[in-house]
């Protein structure tokens, strides 16, 4: 499996996609083993996807981009400059609370950096917010997008390790929620240090939050509706795939009516574009992982790393800091679905509970579209607001680290992360 790893990486040094690169490098692993029938390189890439629970990958994808021309993203902004305009660094707040909502609308992290970069972030900058932090608010608040049900990450990770996806939705809520606080304390501290302003004089009444609470309430419930509908047995992750896809119809053609039909048109071609790049990643995939059990890759991992440590903090530490490294160069998903099965028997082996590590997974892989040398959200973010690079990695230091503090968090006190879950679903 060495040669495997090796001209996989140098595949995505030189410029290979993503897919072929995955490809290519599994495909040694049928070079090197002349027992293995090389048929099954065609095989592969077909049974991966002929998974029922990765239905709702495609299906989520179309749900969020239909939601985000619905309507809902200009009433949630609203509500978010509400809640928190009356804040220090008003505009940094209403960043990190509209991300939280979005996660419940498009579930893409990227797609949200590059909506407040367009909407947030020109006002942040009239009113003096330098560009290196505007950049960082707006790229590294997005990942609590991406944390909220429905998670995409969390969908490839349960159907890789099976894994209770219901169980992962539930614990991304508490995860996500819990981002949006920490983030909120570090733009409280640094808008001290800024001398940022409100947006707003005062705080504003309760009776003034309700109307707007009232024509956001639709995006605010989904994420409890699918928690629900899973734990009644109502849909499988499958079909709440397809619930999220007609909701989302519902909504932006009756309920707030700004869904034509050019628009859906448009929400489709760019659906097919997205869907057809995440799976055709998905179905290579199989074919890197073909090799792993044969090798028992996992196993010797296990081994080498228990001759090192017995501690599954300090496990957990090296596994951070590996995933944080490999999010720097490779796309997140890619990271999942490749590392889940060598990974997950590791840390169920020192103890740690699945559903904790896949959150940790899912958060800190997606901090990579956030970091150079290939962040995806990085380089959006940056290109819109006219940032320099150079700006934009001096101020995400604090950024980087809130994440690295959740991770340890988390693996120090996982009962925050199951507590809801157990509550739900039982131990």
């Amino acid at each position: 499996m060495l040669m495997v790893f090796i001209v996989f990486i140098v595949l995505l040094f030189i410029g290979v996609p993503v897919g072929f690169s995955v490809l290519i490098g599994g495909a040694m692993f049928f070079f090197q083993n002349s027992d293995t029938l090389f048929t099954t390189i065609i095989q592969l890439p077909v049974t991966q996807t002929q998974n029922v629970t990765l239905l709702a990958v495609p299906l989520f994808i179309l749900a969020g981009n239909l939601m985000n021309v619905s309507g809902i993203t200009g009433r949630l902004i609203k509500l978010s400059m509400a809640i928190t305009g009356h804040m220090r660094g008003g505009l940094a707040q209403v960043s990190v609370v509209l991300s939280t909502l979005m996660g419940g609308v498009s579930g893409s992290a990227n797609a949200d950096a590059a909506m407040e970069a367009r909407v947030l972030g020109p006002d942040m900058l009239k009113q003096g917010y330098p560009k290196g932090y505007t950049a960082c608010v707006i790229a590294f608040t997005s990942i609590i997008t991406a944390t909220i049900p429905p998670g995409v990450s969390m969908i490839m990770f349960g159907t890789v390790g099976n894994v209770s996806i219901g169980r992962l939705f539930t614990a991304g809520l508490i995860v996500g929620i819990a981002m949006m606080f920490l983030y909120m304390l570090l733009v409280a501290a640094t808008a001290r240090i800024y001398g940022f302003k409100a947006v707003t004089d005062k705080r504003p009444a309760f009776s003034t939050i309700i109307p707007i609470l009232k024509e956001t309430i639709w995006a605010i419930i989904f994420p409890v509706l699918l928690l629900v509908g899973i734990r009644i047995g109502l849909f499988t992750p499958s079909e709440v795939g397809a619930f999220a896809c007609v909701y989302a119809l519902l909504i932006g053609f009756f309920i707030y009516r700004e869904i034509t039909l050019s628009k859906l048109i448009e929400t489709l071609k760019q659906s097919v574009v997205d869907i057809g790049a995440i799976m055709f990643m998905i179905s290579m995939s199989g074919v890197f992982g073909y090799g792993i059990p044969i090798e028992k890759l996992p196993q010797k991992i296990t081994l080498f790393i228990s001759g090192i440590t017995a501690s599954p903090y300090i496990v957990m530490a090296l596994i951070v800091l590996f995933l944080s490294l490999a999010g720097m160069f490779m796309e997140g998903s890619i990271i999942i679905l490749l590392t889940t099965p060598i990974l997950l028997p590791l840390i169920q082996s020192f103890g740690i509970d699945p559903i904790v590590f896949g959150l940790i997974l899912c958060t800190v892989v997606t901090m990579g579209n956030m970091t150079p040398p290939v962040g995806l959200a990085m380089y959006t973010v940056c290109g819109i607001l006219d940032c320099p690079l150079e700006k934009y990695v001096k101020a995400c230091i604090p950024f980087v680290l809130v994440v690295i503090i959740e991770a340890a968090l988390f693996t120090l006190f996982p009962k925050i992360v199951l507590f809801l879950p157990d509550l739900i679903y039982g131990r």
